[in-house]
């Protein structure tokens, strides 16, 4: 698949008197293919925002190249900004403008019919506040607004900054099947979150940033399995708990107790486990794997380890189908200014 996003060598430095030189970004590294959700991590102040800001044009880079849809950019950015929408910080609106007049103007001007302004209120979930004046709106519904603004014109890309930003939970849900389903109707997704949760349910593939440069990327699954110990949950009968660990311990596994089980690490073959227990007579109770989760990974890439044996086990049935959107997306156009 082809790339929508290309970044390669980003390098960013703010100077200022208070605080001096501060590097934002140093050799910064992206990709990001048609048709994923990609999940773009890191923590405050790791140049997240930055990087989009240069992305989009809003802030010069040093050095680097970036390219959209195979086109340099920010030189290619008129040639190109008709095929994506984004939200890039806190969204600005017209408070004495209700939702549906904003809509309505931006159509306007880009050339839109009306009808589409009733389908994107419909996406985001604003279809009964669409007359609703926004300085009457919280902070979640404006930021559906600005996610309805990127949607007008039915982007090839999204790019949204925190789009869950003041969202309750139903509304995190419903912003978790809208971007399911752009993608599943042929849009890519670039989402930045603090909502490490929600981006390994939705996303593809992660970016992870620290201090200015990638320290992890590529498929959910492989960036996981970067941090998998082999770690399983290991119970037995509590008066042969001890005598467990020992025997475990002693076949040259790791050992960690928790919550009145055993957590295992450095198991490559489950089988293992039953074997050294069985042959002394310790039957399992329970024998499940536990996988790292994003939470953990980041914290562990970023610089701050999580306690050993807080992976979750696995839960399959934490995938669900994900709704397409009422229109399949076609072109796009940076709206949400």
């Amino acid at each position: 698949m082809a790339a929508v996003i290309e970044i390669e060598n980003l390098r960013k430095t703010y100077v200022s008197l208070l605080r001096g030189k501060r590097v934002a970004l140093n050799g910064f590294d992206m990709q990001v293919t048609a048709g994923q959700v990609h999940g773009f991590l890191g923590p405050n102040g790791s140049g997240k925002t930055t990087t989009l800001r240069t992305l989009l044009g809003l802030a010069r880079a040093d050095s680097g190249r970036m390219f959209l849809f195979g086109q340099p950019v920010p030189q290619a950015l008129p040639a190109v900004v008709h095929r994506f929408g984004a939200i890039v910080e806190s969204p600005q609106f017209f408070r004495n403008f209700t939702g549906r007049r904003t809509l309505s103007l931006l159509a306007r001007v880009g050339g839109l019919p009306d009808a589409r302004v009733d389908q994107v209120l419909e996406l985001v979930g604003m279809r009964e506040r669409g007359d609703e004046k926004v300085k009457t709106y919280s902070l979640g519904m404006k930021q559906r607004l600005a996610v309805a603004t990127a949607l007008l014109k039915s982007p090839e890309l999204l790019i949204l900054d925190e789009p869950a930003n003041g969202l309750d939970p139903a509304g995190i849900r419903e912003m978790r099947d809208l971007v399911r389903g752009l993608a599943a109707a042929g849009s890519t997704v670039l989402v930045s979150s603090h909502l490490l949760d929600e981006i390994e349910q939705i996303c593809d593939s992660v970016t992870i940033i620290s201090r200015g440069k990638r320290v992890a990327a590529g498929p959910v699954a492989d960036v996981l399995a970067t941090q998998d110990k082999g770690e399983h949950l290991v119970g037995v009968r509590d008066d042969d708990r001890d005598r467990a660990a020992e025997l475990l311990s002693a076949a040259g596994l790791s050992v960690v107790p928790r919550d009145g089980r055993l957590v295992v690490g450095g198991v490559s073959d489950p089988a293992r486990v039953s074997e050294v227990l069985g042959s002394a007579g310790v039957w399992l109770t329970e024998l499940s794997p536990l996988t790292p989760d994003l939470e953990s990974v980041f914290l562990t890439i970023t610089g701050t380890t999580p306690e050993p044996g807080t992976h979750r086990p696995v839960d399959e049935s934490r995938d669900e189908p994900w709704p397409a959107p009422t229109e399949a997306p076609a072109k796009a156009e940076e709206l949400s200014q």
